[in-house]
């Protein structure tokens, strides 16, 4: 890394003796360094194909969500950077593409004053993010970024595509090592909460009861309140069990909406796939409220058993025999209630829970295992970009 810095440091003294000029985002747009690029047309997601001739790129965190055929949809061959309005993610294109669905901005650079790549890195680095559910363009536009001759920016580039090819070969490596842990322990969480002939299996209505939530939308997120659970929030954020709302709705609102309990299990009634429909979360705190779409499952058992239960292979085949819909899928409530599994006793569910308990931190905590260094070398990353990216702002001219 010190040989590049020096290489940069070198070009920045020949090149940008006085430092380097802070532009922020609306100031590049409105004197044309950055230019928005408006898509013939906006594909939603009936749209979207497994194959065809043209990816679709949208908002969402997966790079590509679908393919087209339709030409009249897509934006000819270039080089352009995505931003997701509400989710901000932010993507580096280099190929033609249709845009799915709203709430994207396509960028794009005057390449005699800015490298489109080093404007994305740029982006990735100084664009703070806020986490809200709200449109962000007018955020990222005033962002500010440094400006430094064409040669630095190139040269920066350059680092930073070749580091963030090392970077890509070591995460697979990573990534493929932390797939075959989850598989194992998949394997083992199955066979421990199987039991075998000697334990009585119930179903799940004989041992408690649903409770199906109302009303709460993501409009309704405050940012101090009541804390709440909205069902998307089940299989996008949240991961076992939890003692702690990410959201919260005021105190007025709440007092409308259905709640959980401390020990129920909360279980998303819909989604878009087989694989998040009725994922369930331990929950572990206190009171809160929850959204239409799911369900609290109150019950007299241990709750981190009950949760594990309803990870099982077990639980994802009888759920796929049940699940219906197309764009929405759903498995209905007595369906759910119906499902059997076995209940040992208190003290032994507990054993089972301690058990699971290590191999799901193990796999799935940020702070320990392979996820604490996957996440070491994106940090790592991200140090070696702002260090690229720092740089003396430009010396103010004296006026007389």
């Amino acid at each position: 890394m010190k040989k590049h810095q020096n290489k940069i440091e070198k070009l920045i003294t020949e090149l940008c003796p006085k430092g380097v000029e802070f532009k922020d985002i609306e100031t590049l747009i409105k004197n044309k360094t950055v230019l928005t690029v408006i898509p013939p047309k906006k594909l939603t997601k009936k749209h979207y194909r497994t194959v065809g001739t043209f990816p679709i790129v949208d908002q969402g965190q997966n790079f590509i969500v679908g393919y087209t055929d339709d030409s009249n949809a897509t934006i000819s061959n270039g080089l352009y950077v995505i931003f997701g309005d509400h989710t901000e993610a932010t993507k580096y294109i280099d190929f033609a593409f249709a845009q799915g669905a709203d709430g994207i901005k396509i960028l794009k650079t005057n390449a005699d004053i800015m490298d489109i790549k080093f404007f994305y890195y740029a982006l990735n680095n100084f664009y703070k993010k806020t986490g809200k559910y709200t449109r962000h363009f007018s955020f990222l536009k005033k962002t500010q970024i440094p400006i430094p001759s064409l040669a630095v920016q190139e040269e920066i580039v350059k680092i930073l595509d070749n580091f963030t090819k090392l970077e890509a070969e070591l995460e697979a490596e990573l990534e493929a090592e932390l797939e075959a842990r989850r598989k194992q322990y998949e394997h083992y969480r199955d066979e421990l909460l199987t039991l075998g002939d000697g334990v009585e299996r119930h179903s799940l209505r004989g041992i408690g009861e649903l409770i199906r939530g109302n009303g709460l939308q993501k409009k309704d997120f405050v940012e101090e309140g009541v804390g709440c659970i909205h069902y998307g929030q089940i299989y996008t954020y949240y991961g076992t069990y939890a003692n702690k709302t990410k959201t919260f709705v005021s105190l007025e609102l709440a007092k409308k909406l259905k709640k959980a309990q401390k020990g129920d299990v909360l279980i998303s009634g819909v989604s878009e796939n087989i694989e998040d429909v009725c994922k369930p979360l331990g929950w572990l705190g206190g009171e809160i409220c929850i959204s239409g779409d799911m369900f609290a499952f109150r019950h007299n058992q241990n709750t981190k058993f009950i949760t594990y239960s309803l990870q099982t292979t077990s639980f994802k085949r009888y759920k796929e025999r049940f699940a219906h819909g197309a764009k929405v899928i759903r498995v209905k409530q007595d369906k759910i209630l119906d499902y059997k599994i076995p209940i040992p006793s208190l003290s032994e569910q507990e054993r089972i829970v301690a058990i699971l308990d290590k191999f799901d931190a193990l796999v799935n905590d940020i702070s320990i295992g392979l996820p604490a260094e996957l996440e070491a070398r994106r940090k790592q990353y991200e140090y070696y970009r702002n260090q690229l990216l720092t740089f003396r702002p430009l010396e103010k001219q004296n006026v007389n």
